[in-house]
This record gives structure tokens, C-alpha cells and sequence, in this order.
């Protein structure tokens, strides 16, 4: 029997339980290029301080390295003080770009923490589904864009440098701040360039995982039918649950019967029974209702309990069709309940 095809878009609940397992949208290309502008924010804006005492560190501290004469204790110990001087310059830099690539990553996706991806999995170590997701059309496109990107990058790297040869080549014999100078200018214009370049990379990108994602999430009809059931419950169970909520709450209602003044019927199809208390409520009240057979119980108990039932059709049908159970009856129908219970009262010898 061949698979079910996936058409149906996936539900909330659904979408929750992917991000719970850390499935989501994200596109590593939008990080690389946030932190590509990143990275040339800082070189712009904070270049100048950084470079001065990087030069400053290359004529003191390495430079000194290379024409130190010492044992080789002294001179491990001189390298392991230029490497410590240099990460410590560095370290602002690196701390500033962790922060933009976590920004990122909210801003993409959320604060979503999830052991999921950890879980061992067996078809994560299958060559063959290794080899299937590689030659797959994710894999294939996941490849062109790396391509497209490898050479994008290439092809500026080239250009700039290939156009500021000459300048490069008449560095030989200056003075090392003058070659970090120009060092530094190239940089920055070659990741402007890449920055520019990667950006729509990036975009299509975005847009190729998110279809990607969506199609991932699809669901068949089977699999629709079990969230809801999940959801919403089994709607057999909750017909079942309906029924015997019905089944209580007529018990309940004919167990209030006895407590009626009076039953008003249609006479066959409709009964409806009355109770008034005239200390203790504003206007009568339905303590119970039904047609058909529960207006026969109803008419049955009435009898049972020596309750009196008077025949009106009219009135019948608007106290069921207006009037819930347990609810005074409106002030339009005032005027014809104080007749029943009048004539009920008068019968009795109460009085009204």
C-alpha cells in the first residue's frame, strides 16, 4: 500500500512539539552575514584603536621575539607573553561577535533549549540515509549555494587583491605600521564586498529552509485525524461524555419535580414544571422541561406527587423554547404564569 502523501499544513500543536525538539527555521547563512557586518562594524568604528596597539604589540613584543637571545626557556616564555598580549586584544573582538551570532540566532528562532538533536539516532550513522539526504534536492541545493558562495568569495578575494598588487608589492622593506595600514584597508574592503554579496545569498537561503521546514511538518489526512483526536479528544468518547452529561442532569432535573407548584403541558408533546417560593424568589422559576417522553416522566411524577397540571399550549411552548432549566421566567410571561398559579392557589384554597 503506498504511503500516504503529506498535504495538510502542519497544526499548532504540531509546531510546538518541532520547536520543543529544536526544529526549526534557521538559515546559517543569515548568521554568517550578520557576523560578516558585524565584523566590519568593528573594523570600521573601532579599527583605528585596535590597529594602533596592534602595531604598538608587533614592534614591542613580537618584534622583539625574533631578535631575542636568550635560552630557550626565555624564549618560550617571551613567545607565551606575545600570544597571551595578543588575546587579550583580540578577546573584545571575538566576545563581540559570540553576542551578534547569539542575537542572531534569537532573532531567527527564539529561546528554544531542547536535548532533542542529542538523542541518539540510528539513521543519523546510516550510510544509506546519509547517502539519500546527501543526493537528495535539499542536499543538491544546499551544495550550489555552498558553491555559489565558495565562488562569490573567490572571485573577490581575486579582484581586490589583484587590483591593489602593485600597492601590495611596494610594501617590501616598509615600516610595519605602514603595512598594517594598508593591510587594513584591504580587509575591510574585501568583507564590504563579500558583505554586499552574501546578503541575497542569505535571503534565499531563509526562504529555502523555511519551504523546506513547512513541507517537513506537513501532515496526511491519518496523521490530522490523530492530533485531533489528541487535542480534542476521541469524538466518539466525547459523545459518549455528552450523553451521560445529559443522562445526570435529566436525573437531577426530574429528582426537583416534586418540588413544582405546578406543570404546564401542551398537553402531549411539551411539560414544563414550575416552582415559585414568594420569600424566597423574585418570579417563578423552571426547575424542569422535556418533550416527549422526558413531558411524559415529567407528567408522570406530577401525577405521582399529586402536582396539579394545567393545560396551556401557548404558554407551554414559550416556557420551553425561552426558559432554561433553573432560570426565572422573563417578564412577558409574567402575567399568564400569575393566572396558572392564581387558579392552582384557588383550587388549593391559598388564596394568591
Amino acid at each position: 500500500m503506498p504511503e500516504e502523501e503529506k498535504t495538510h499544513p502542519a497544526t499548532p500543536r504540531r509546531r510546538r512539539r518541532a520547536k520543543t525538539r529544536g526544529q526549526v527555521t534557521k538559515s546559517l547563512e543569515i548568521n554568517s552575514a550578520v557576523v560578516l557586518a558585524g565584523g566590519i562594524f568593528m573594523l570600521k568604528f573601532l579599527g583605528d584603536s585596535f590597529f594602533t596597539k596592534l602595531i604598538f604589540l608587533s614592534k614591542t613584543t613580537w618584534a622583539e621575539l625574533f631578535y631575542f637571545t636568550g635560552s630557550s626557556s626565555d624564549v618560550f616564555l617571551k613567545f607565551k607573553q606575545a600570544i597571551l598580549y595578543t588575546g587579550f586584544l583580540l578577546l573584545p573582538f571575538f566576545l563581540l561577535l559570540v553576542v551578534i551570532g547569539l542575537a542572531i540566532n534569537i532573532a531567527q528562532v527564539g529561546f528554544v533549549f531542547s536535548f532533542y538533536p542529542l538523542v541518539p539516532d540510528l539513521n543519523r550513522i546510516n550510510p544509506v540515509t546519509g547517502l539519500k539526504r546527501i543526493f537528495s534536492k535539499e542536499g543538491l541545493v544546499r551544495l550550489l549555494i555552498s558553491l555559489l558562495k565558495m565562488g562569490i568569495i573567490g572571485c573577490i578575494a581575486y579582484l581586490a587583491i589583484r587590483k591593489e598588487l602593485p600597492l601590495i608589492f611596494s610594501l617590501t622593506g616598509q615600516d610595519i605600521g605602514k603595512i598594517f595600514l594598508v593591510t587594513f584597508e584591504l580587509l575591510f574592503r574585501i568583507l564590504l564586498y563579500l558583505c554586499l554579496a552574501i546578503v541575497p545569498i542569505a535571503f534565499l537561503d531563509y526562504m529555502f529552509q523555511k519551504r523546506r521546514y513547512e513541507r517537513e511538518l506537513r501532515m496526511t489526512r491519518e496523521e490530522l485525524k490523530e492530533e485531533y483526536k489528541q487535542t480534542e479528544g476521541d469524538p466518539l468518547t466525547k459523545s459518549r461524555i455528552r450523553r451521560l452529561q445529559r443522562q445526570i442532569l435529566r436525573s437531577r432535573m426530574m429528582q426537583r419535580v416534586p418540588q413544582a407548584d405546578v406543570v404546564v403541558t401542551n398537553p402531549v408533546h411539551v411539560a414544563v414544571a414550575l416552582q415559585y417560593e414568594r420569600k424566597k424568589m423574585v418570579a417563578p422559576v423552571v426547575i424542569a422541561k422535556g418533550k416527549g417522553f422526558l413531558a411524559e416522566k415529567i407528567k408522570q411524577i406530577a401525577k405521582k406527587y399529586r402536582i396539579p397540571v394545567v393545560e396551556n399550549k401557548w404558554l407551554a411552548q414559550m416556557l420551553y423554547k425561552s426558559v432554561e432549566v433553573g432560570e426565572e421566567i422573563p417578564v412577558k410571561l409574567y402575567q399568564a404564569v400569575a393566572e396558572v398559579l392564581a387558579y392552582i392557589y384557588k383550587l388549593k384554597g391559598k388564596g394568591f
